[in-house]
């Protein structure tokens, strides 16, 4: 490759000469493009481009001015590190804020220091985004609380906590995911508009358009049927009666997305919109291989993330809970606990503990409960199995076990959160589902349901988890609304 002072003296004596130097004009500038990198600061961290000329792109999380130098460390949103830049105090400029937003090229050299491996030696920093650090809600040497960031959804992110908390909950969708297709389940897209109340509780936001004009509002009034779907529909509260027509086809299937409760609760463990993750498996008249899914879930999706997002992960156990990492890891190393409801009752009727709500058998458990018996069971996740059958959905499978009667329906609790799944055996038996829904006034709504049974019918089961709990579980949060970006709930909906 030739230097552009040696293209200068080069003098074309023909067509075939400036042919040749327009090549070698053109090379030379996409050497030049090709020799400046553009990394984030993870790769720029990971010292693989130690001398070479490299551009970051990111966000001013401290500035320091000396006499000769100026330091900066920026950050990218990829990694919790910052990265440092070592500039010229020529290159200081009063956009240089805190928060504001940069563009750096320079060479990346190895630090002198011992607290990072690489910085920046920056040529030219351009300022892309400037930021008011007076007006900016966010104070560069202030640790901010989560119930004071949670004002502030449309910023969050820009503070270390919260986006490492959006890491880690990209990687335990990964996890999730990769779980499944490791394990032969198909995925589902299942509808979030739907006619069906899968749980029953009647918490359910109804689905009309919001604004209709006069003629086909008049139209429909005349015809008797003022419903855009022609029937009442809503926001799904689960994806399970979608599955169960897939594990008509399929022998294992699962879905991930978002449900809706209607719940008028602004409590630190409620939402009105959240994830869930749903599994159904077919020819299965096991609760335990349900079971076995529900911990296998959970234990290889941790482990993911603890590999994966280590520090980000340790931001949280020593900072925000700290010690909770001691939990975490006594929960990956122990087999989870098994006990039946009857068995619960007992454990919480032979407590010295004074509990607010009733523990006869046939009430259902609460959340006082729940975190009972998991440190009853030595802060290990425990299985709660075979409940009452009148506590659980029409769908649930009759153990036909009188005079108890209860149904194969299991939930597990878990340290700190309470019930984290929940799931059960589906009534694959035609004449008791259709007597049970007969008694709930449902058949006629449900009859697709029935027609299930009719075809090819197999037994099943599957359950849910909700993802956000399965957060909160893992990282010790104590707030469900600091764990999902742009958290739903009673009385606010904010952006």
């Amino acid at each position: 490759m030739f230097p552009s002072n040696i293209l200068r003296h080069i003098t074309p004596v023909s067509s075939e000469g400036v042919t040749l130097l327009n090549c070698l004009k053109c090379s030379s500038r996409q050497y030049c493009q090709k020799q400046l990198k553009k990394l984030s600061v993870r790769d720029a961290l990971s010292s693989e481009a130690l001398g070479s000329n490299i551009r970051i792109q990111g966000w001013v999380r401290s500035v320091r001015s000396q006499k000769e130098h100026l330091f900066l460390h920026v950050n990218d949103g990829t990694c919790l590190q910052p990265l440092q830049v070592v500039a010229s105090s020529d290159l200081q400029d009063r956009g240089l804020t805190f928060g504001s937003a940069i563009d750096v090229t320079g060479s990346l050299e190895k630090s002198p220091s011992k607290k990072q491996n690489v910085e920046l030696h920056a040529r030219h920093i351009e300022v892309t985004g400037a930021c008011d650090p007076i007006e900016f809600p966010f104070k560069i040497k202030e640790r901010h609380l989560m119930e004071y960031t949670r004002q502030f959804p449309h910023l969050r992110c820009r503070t270390n906590t919260f986006s490492a908390l959006l890491r880690v909950r990209s990687q335990a969708t990964s996890a999730i995911q990769s779980f499944f297709k490791d394990n032969g389940f198909i995925q589902i897209h299942t509808p979030v508009i739907t006619s069906n109340d899968c749980e029953g509780a009647g918490d359910l936001f109804q689905v009309e358009p919001a604004r209709r004009d006069k003629q086909q509002q008049q139209q429909e009034e005349e015809e008797g049927n003022p419903h855009f779907f022609s029937v009442p529909t809503y926001l799904t509260v689960s994806g399970q009666l979608h599955l169960e027509v897939m594990a008509g086809a399929f022998p294992a299937v699962y879905t991930f997305g978002p449900t809706f409760r209607a719940e008028n609760s602004q409590s630190r463990r409620h939402l009105a919109e959240f994830y869930m993750v749903e599994a159904e498996i077919a020819f299965t008249e096991s609760l335990e291989d349900v079971m076995r899914v529900m911990e296998n879930l959970f234990k290889a999706s941790t482990e993911h993330v603890l590999t994966h997002c280590a520090e980000d992960v340790e931001l949280f156990h020593k900072y925000v809970t700290p010690g909770h990492r001691g939990q975490v890891d006594l929960m990956l190393s122990r087999k989870f606990n098994v006990i039946s409801y009857t068995e619960a009752i007992d454990i919480l009727n032979r407590s010295s503990q004074t509990f607010t709500f009733p523990t006869e058998w046939g009430c259902d458990l609460q959340t006082e409960h729940e975190k009972y018996l998991v440190k009853h069971c030595g802060n290990v996740p425990v299985f709660v199995t075979d409940y009452p059958y009148d506590l659980k959905p029409f769908y649930a499978r009759d153990n036909q076990d009188r005079p108890q009667h209860t149904a194969a329906a299991v939930d597990l609790l878990v340290p700190g959160v309470g019930e984290l799944c929940g799931g059960s055996l589906r009534e694959e038996r035609l004449d008791l589902l259709r007597s049970r829904l007969a008694q709930a006034g449902l058949e006629d709504t449900y009859k697709w349901y029935l027609q299930l049974r009719e075809f090819g019918s197999v037994p099943h089961g599957g359950f849910g988890m909700g993802f956000e709990r399965y957060l909160q579980c893992i990282l010790g949060v104590d707030n469900i609304k600091d764990v999902i970006p742009f958290p739903r709930f009673s009385h606010s909906c904010l952006l």
